[in-house]
């Protein structure tokens, strides 16, 4: 009697387990979500373009097909720099690049890819991902209806091809120079014409001359575009890009449809993507270096410490005069620098104090 008691409290369990998730599993499987996403990058460019692909299966395969994301190079579907408006207006749900690109209409943006003498990747991760730097940027972002995430990050980047040798700042004088961001404005404030452009249209400008100089990435897709065959200077450091980081924007209506389990699956998908991207650039970016050198003869330089100097000084007056003009910019230059601070304090006695040790 025991026993068959025991039985039927099983079978009652577990009838009522199974209309629980009969009646839960609906709603998870019942709507499917087909997305577009579009990006910055040329077509089939490693890490960038790859990665982003990348992206899109871990979240189809995640979610179970449940979320299905087609992704467009730069050009496929809309141009390359229209990625930020098609996904602020909705006409696709996704987009990839880096927020300096829409300075022009965000000049807070800047902060949330890169700043001149600024963060490494491992600060700019540590502001976004243990600060309060993710916050700031969709707070940033809410008025274009947009919720960005980090997705990528390339390192410490080269400074630049040039088609002649920077021996003093008089020498950026009059160049026109592929570079975005505040980079571009605190070259603009030495002189230089700064340039925006898209990847996939910068070695035919160096080529013809119609930009004398560009910075891109570093070594791996700096061969992989082939500008050594358009400039014979190539100079270190990445002054202007210390760690820029890459991001996915989402259109806001389009994200708050999506179930809470699906928001945590992107949301984790593009984690993965921001470590494996960097961690690419670390992985391949010496070899690439060594085929520039080696087989095609490239003359790498460091830029003259003078010239570091003049940038670093322009660099903190570009800050400054941004800061003046617009108070989003101010609000979020504060936040950005109080957390250098203290992430410079921490290096001086742990990744400063070991690169120190490693030459005694």
């Amino acid at each position: 009697m025991k026993r068959r008691e025991f039985v039927k409290k099983i079978a009652a369990g577990s009838a009522v387990a199974g209309g629980l998730l009969s009646n839960a599993q609906p709603s998870l499987a019942a709507k499917r979500f087909n997305w577009k996403l579009v990006t910055t990058w040329p077509p089939n460019f490693p890490i960038f373009q790859d990665g982003v692909k990348r992206f899109a299966n871990d979240v189809r395969r995640m979610s179970d097909n449940q979320l299905n994301i087609q992704v467009f190079a730069g050009g496929e579907l809309i141009p390359a720099l229209q990625t930020f408006e098609a996904v602020s207006q909705g006409t696709v749900e996704m987009g990839h690049g880096a927020a300096y690109y829409w300075a022009g209409k965000i000049p807070a943006a800047q902060f949330f890819t890169a700043v001149p003498f600024g963060m490494n990747a491992q600060g700019m991760n540590a502001w976004f991902y243990g600060g309060n730097g993710i916050e700031l940027w969709q707070e940033v972002y809410a008025p274009h209806e947009l919720v960005p995430f980090p997705m990528g990050n390339t390192g410490v980047q080269m400074g630049g091809w040039f088609r002649k040798k920077i021996d003093s700042l008089a020498d950026l004088k009059g160049l026109k120079m592929r570079i975005p961001g505040l980079g571009g404005k605190v070259m603009a404030k030495a002189g230089v014409n700064p340039v925006l452009m898209a990847g996939g249209e910068i070695y035919t400008a160096l080529e013809r001359g119609t930009i004398d100089a560009t910075e891109w990435v570093g070594p791996y897709h700096d061969l992989r575009l082939g500008l050594y065959r358009a400039a014979k200077y190539y100079y270190y450091p990445g002054w202007h890009e210390p760690g820029p980081a890459l991001e996915l924007i989402i259109h806001k209506k389009a994200w708050e449809e999506l179930p809470k389990e699906l928001q945590i699956i992107v949301q984790t998908a593009a984690e993965a993507s921001n470590l494996q991207m960097l961690s690419e650039f670390e992985a391949n970016n010496l070899d690439a270096l060594h085929t520039l050198t080696n087989e095609h003869k490239v003359q790498i330089f460091e830029f003259p410490a003078d010239v570091l100097r003049e940038l670093h000084k322009l660099t903190l007056e570009t800050l400054a005069e941004e800061a003046d003009k617009d108070a989003e910019f101010k609000k979020v230059y504060a936040a950005y620098s109080s957390f250098s601070k203290n992430m410079d304090a921490w290096n001086a006695i742990s990744e400063a104090a070991y690169a120190r040790a490693l030459k005694l």
